[in-house]
């Protein structure tokens, strides 16, 4: 954890969420770290331009 800044998601709360809604999980395993890689670069670029 970094003040002011999200550097991941909780992998096992994104799998069990994926496994109760019934995606395989090798798409998960594809997808997720490429999924998580964007909304963690977008999610940060809105926090510098709302504060700074």
């Amino acid at each position: 954890m970094l003040p002011g800044a999200v550097i991941g998601w909780d992998m096992s709360a994104a799998l069990a969420l994926g496994d109760a809604l019934g995606v395989p999980p090798i798409a998960m395993a594809e997808l997720l770290p490429v999924i998580e890689a964007v909304m963690v670069a977008k999610i940060n670029e809105q926090m510098d331009h709302s504060s700074g």
